[in-house]
């Protein structure tokens, strides 16, 4: 098995990923500033995406895209978390990946389980919640044989996640620990420059944000965002209350996490 990856991207990725940008310092971005590191010049302002004040339902399809959009699924699992936490923050983080790269994405996420057919053409997959997540002993099999094969998987902790997901993580990969990414690492580079690694966005309990991973091959296929909680900061700026500076740092990783996957998933020319 191998993850099918849309063809449209080859055409706004190119060759030319990683590319640098303006470092990450003050957490500050402007409009104009942002608009200029497009791997293809946006139609659109690029400035922190705000949606709608509220959402009663998650912004997601059930069925994957057709064709060649890309786009975010949503893992969804059982054990009683949340797995649909922050409803408004991936089409915000979809909105500003199109925006800033051209990357063809599409403006809804959608929602896949381990053993979907669709997850193999699911490049980029996102975990989130506060509670405990539980799979079963044929879905780690799944996630497991998925990200083998070329797969990426962002995992952010909403407090309260990391427990049970370490947990899991022990059946998925039991011969395999968790990483810390060091500052210096690919993706934390791959479109915008975070000099000092992964950042902090909402508090909870003051503790230093960090990154983990679990590497296959040599190739970072699962990337732990703890204690930063990036998609409260893709949420509709009403909902957390995190600073815009909080915010931008929020989205600029977020681009940085896609631009990084898809540039391992998708074949370039």
């Amino acid at each position: 098995m191998r993850v099918r990856a849309p063809s449209l991207a080859l055409a706004a990725l190119g060759a030319s990923l990683p590319i640098s940008a303006p470092p990450v310092t003050s957490l500050l971005a402007t409009p104009s500033a942002a608009a200029t590191l497009a791997l293809r010049a946006p139609e659109h302002s690029a400035s922190i995406p705000t949606g709608p004040a509220s959402l009663a339902e998650p912004a997601i399809s059930a069925n994957p895209v057709s064709g060649d959009t890309i786009t975010i699924a949503r893992v969804r699992y059982d054990g009683g978390g949340d797995w649909y936490a922050d409803p408004t923050s991936l089409s915000n983080l979809l909105l500003a990946i199109r925006t800033r790269t051209g990357i063809p994405v599409s403006s809804r996420e959608t929602v896949v389980r381990p053993l979907d057919p669709a997850l193999s053409d699911s490049p980029y997959l996102y975990m989130t919640g506060h509670g405990d997540v539980r799979f079963s002993p044929q879905e780690r099999a799944a996630l497991r044989a998925h990200l083998e094969a070329g797969g990426f998987l962002h995992v952010d902790d909403n407090y309260g996640l990391d427990e049970s997901f370490r947990e899991e993580l022990l059946h998925i990969f039991p011969e395999t620990e968790l990483t810390e990414i060091p500052p210096d690492h690919p993706v934390f580079h791959a479109f915008y420059t975070f000099p000092d690694g992964l950042p902090k966005i909402h508090e909870h309990d003051g503790e230093p944000p960090q990154a983990f991973g679990i590497f296959l091959n040599g190739r970072l296929a699962l990337f732990y965002s703890f204690e930063s909680d990036l998609g409260d900061g893709w949420e509709d700026s009403s909902i957390h209350g995190d600073s815009p500076e909080l915010r931008e740092a929020a989205v600029r990783m977020g681009v940085n996490l896609f631009v990084y996957a898809l540039g391992q998933t998708v074949r370039r020319p």
